[in-house]
């Protein structure tokens, strides 16, 4: 009788016991696949006229975006289903000092200066890498490491600065005064922002400091716009890009050329474009198409209908991204997945907001379309992370 009670009660507890199946989220890797996919075709499009030109051959471009592509995924899928997304834990640290190191190999003979600017390092026998792609990185996981170890102080304010600070303002920094890349500086501060204002759990104070921004910047335009007008600013400041940004057509032989053309593309595409290939401010008229400036042609050639299809596609891209890091495992991996989602939405933003002239010109590309073999292979490697954080979220049956 008493080994009959036993059995009852262990029964009873077994039934009260939660049964979990694991998650994993197909849609955000059909989108993923759908958008790298798409991202190669527009490669070709743009870049097979400036590759037949300059390099012979019309594949140039999108073959080695194609092999970084092949060596993203592969890594993507051992970091999936192989690695742990916990051991970012323990090389946060090693990673952003890593990267902080390889923007001082900037200034060394391995540094390589294109179009006057200093944003690639040389690996001898593999090529070349861009070190502030690897700082995005660190400041993801070293914004999510200091977000875990603060614990309950992460409810003071300060202490949101402090990890800041550290994890995503002295980083961005250092990417701007060795490299003079506004954009990656930028992005690397406001990754650090985005994910403290989510792990902060007041908003006030961020409400305020958004007022007082909003108050600054409309100040600031009235002002400049006045000099601008005025021809006082010239030779006194170095604010071309503002300049440029205000008045685009009156530098358009000089610093305004490259957004006036990505404007003519945006315009003469109408809404549903002249069709896939039949750009023709790609033929030389937009320098580099495939990078930076890509997104107009995507609107010169499918029209305003395909801008807002793949715009919607990102949308679909973040909204998975974001509800992975609402049901991860744990903090860690929330924060983890948070980064992820602000560096690719903000990214993604600011790529076209510039080509639309909305802010001046930063040379930032478009996540998974524009022309980079780095920026490819880590934001699959960020990616990864979010499909193992996926995978260990426990699904009540």
């Amino acid at each position: 009788m008493p080994g009959n009670n036993r059995n009852r009660r262990n029964n009873r507890n077994r039934k009260k016991r939660k049964q979990y199946g694991f998650y994993f989220d197909y849609t955000l890797l059909f989108v993923l696949v759908f958008i790298v996919g798409f991202g190669l075709t527009m490669i070709y499009s743009t870049s097979s006229y400036t590759a037949q030109i300059e390099e012979g051959d019309p594949e140039f471009y999108f073959r080695k975006q194609l092999i970084f592509t092949i060596i993203g995924f592969a890594l993507m899928i051992v970091e999936t289903k192989i690695l742990d997304y916990h051991y970012l834990k323990k090389l946060a640290v090693v990673i952003y000092i890593g990267g902080l190191l390889c923007m001082f190999l900037l200034k060394t003979p391995l540094g390589i200066t294109r179009n006057g600017a200093t944003r690639w390092i040389k690996i001898p026998g593999l090529g070349q890498f861009q070190p502030a792609e690897l700082v995005k990185i660190g400041t993801i996981a070293m914004t999510a490491l200091l977000i875990v170890k603060a614990g309950q102080n992460i409810k003071k304010f300060r202490t949101v600065i402090v990890i800041c600070i550290i994890s995503g303002f002295a980083p961005a920094l250092l990417v701007y005064v060795l490299s003079s890349n506004m954009s990656s500086a930028l992005i690397v501060a406001l990754i650090s922002v985005v994910m403290t204002f989510v792990a902060y759990p007041g908003y006030k104070i961020y409400v305020a400091l958004t007022g007082l921004a909003a108050v600054a910047f409309g100040a600031f335009y009235s002002w400049i716009k006045k000099m601008a007008v005025s021809g006082n600013m010239t030779g006194k400041f170095r604010l071309n890009r503002i300049l440029v940004w205000l008045n685009p057509e009156k530098y358009i032989d000089d610093k305004g050329y490259q957004t006036v053309q990505a404007l003519y593309a945006i315009g003469s595409g109408g809404l549903f474009g002249k069709g896939l290939g039949k750009s023709l401010q790609k033929l030389g008229y937009i320098p580099e198409s495939q990078n930076d400036m890509i997104f107009s042609v995507i609107c010169e050639e499918l029209g305003l209908f395909g801008a807002f299809c793949l715009i919607a596609l990102f949308i679909v891209m973040l909204w998975r991204i974001n509800h992975i890091a609402q049901n991860a495992p744990d903090l860690f991996g929330s924060m983890l997945a948070t980064g992820v989602f602000a560096h690719i939405a903000i990214q993604v933003i600011l790529n076209i907001a510039v080509v639309t002239n909305t802010i001046p010109n930063t040379g930032v590309s478009l996540p998974f379309i524009s022309y980079g073999g780095t920026a490819a292979v880590f934001l699959l490697l960020e990616l990864g992370v979010v499909f193992n954080i996926s995978s260990q979220i426990k699904l009540e049956r």
